[in-house]
């Protein structure tokens, strides 16, 4: 069985480098999907070298620039600037992003704290600048399961190889990731088989004033599926990576008083790229019950001015 100290790993746990996390197939059993995160001070660089990955450059607060090369639409040696318009938060909004063409090597600058998905893959695509104002803004749920979704990197917005990136916003009180889903078989028009990555960051509940000492927190929960035994019920806060590779997953849970903020990145084995996701029996129903009910109010978290 797959247990909650294989699947959720405290900020700095899978540090490596200059990165504070690092997922990649250097840890066993994980073989489709990375993730890199860290926090840049001005005078700063990452370095992404040349290799066999596609990525997705996501700012999660501040602004940065992206000197890239070698991606498929320049010629050997060639290479390009792109400035990535930023936000003060995860909780202010979409942002910016840069799609890397897979063989694509990378130099990012700036200050603030930036996570690269990644994806192995053969394929080629043209790296390409999404700006905030062209991410699709979804607003999922309704009542105390809203939830507000930044899809910038899922087949309907970005032309890519295997991954299928997105961020999610759940207001505090609120239920996301709900009702339990799997996407762990092959089921043709049904479900698909995506590994999954859960990045999170949690802040006091927007508009609130709480003192020094506050901690902000919400829960992730997976549990077996006939794929594969897992049991996950934590408590995760700014910086924590959940990785679940099979089983029911959901809910995320963002406690009284606290924001919570999740970056996925899924791919898997499957031939076509798409989030076909199945719905556990015994809670399924309640989507039916969104129903006549209104979005959060509350959403969608947009820029502070």
């Amino acid at each position: 069985m797959t247990t909650q100290n294989e699947t959720v790993f405290p900020r700095g746990a899978l540090a490596r480098g200059e990165w504070e996390s690092v997922v990649d197939d250097g840890i066993d059993g994980w073989q489709h999907t990375g993730l890199r995160v860290a926090e840049l001070v001005p005078g700063g660089e990452l370095t992404l070298p040349a290799a066999g990955v596609e990525r997705l450059v996501v700012p999660l607060s501040g602004s940065f620039t992206v000197r890239h090369q070698g991606s498929g639409d320049l010629e050997p040696g060639q290479h390009e600037t792109t400035q990535l318009e930023g936000r003060p938060s995860v909780f202010d909004g979409p942002t910016d992003v840069l799609y890397l063409s897979t063989g694509a090597s990378a130099t990012i600058a700036g200050e603030g704290r930036v996570a690269v998905a990644e994806a192995p893959t053969e394929e080629v695509h043209p790296s390409r600048h999404v700006r905030r104002d062209e991410v699709p803004v979804e607003l999922r749920g309704a009542g105390r399961s809203s939830r507000q979704v930044h899809n910038f990197g899922t087949p309907q917005a970005l032309d890519a190889g295997r991954f299928i990136v997105c961020e999610v916003v759940t207001p505090a009180e609120n239920w996301s990731s709900w009702p339990p889903h799997k996407h762990d078989e092959l089921q043709a028009g049904q479900e698909s088989r995506l590994e999954e990555i859960y990045y999170f960051e949690t802040a006091v509940e927007r508009g609130l004033e709480a003192p020094p000492e506050a901690d902000p927190f919400g829960f992730v929960r997976a549990y077996s599926s006939p794929a594969g035994e897992i049991d996950v019920l934590a408590e995760v806060r700014t910086g924590d990576v959940a990785l679940l590779p099979h089983g029911w997953h959901g809910p995320c849970v963002a406690a009284p008083g606290y924001d919570l903020y999740y970056l996925n990145v899924m791919a898997g084995p499957d031939p076509e790229r798409v989030w076909h996701i199945s719905d556990d029996p015994a809670h399924g129903w309640i989507r039916g019950t969104w129903e006549g009910q209104d979005v959060d109010p509350r959403l969608p978290y947009e820029r502070r001015a």
